[in-house]
């Protein structure tokens, strides 16, 4: 798969990126390499090899799934504008 200067384009602009026309060449080649990259890495047999997260095999910490109510009440409505008897008080938005 090759891009083009005009599909360059499309991807900056889908991106966001405004790219001068004189840079748009210079983008495409850099496309096209990182796609040639992936080519290559579609090349490699991988039949039998196990997906992983890291390159040391670890498991992760587990802790038991309780719920609990944090322990942090105050602090929480520290931050409230306007808290009233332990809750966020918020102004009525239905009549």
């Amino acid at each position: 798969m090759s891009i083009d200067q005009s599909t360059a384009a499309k991807v900056a602009k889908l991106a966001r990126i405004k790219v001068e026309d004189d840079a748009l060449p210079a983008l495409a080649s850099e496309f096209n390499t990182i796609l040639g990259f992936i080519e290559q890495l579609n090349e490699v047999d991988v039949e039998g090899v196990e997906p992983m997260v890291s390159v040391e095999p670890m498991r992760l910490k587990r802790r038991e799934d309780v719920v609990t109510d944090g322990n942090q009440q105050a602090k929480v409505l520290a931050n409230a504008p306007d808290a009233r008897e332990g809750f966020f008080a918020v102004p009525k938005v239905v009549e």
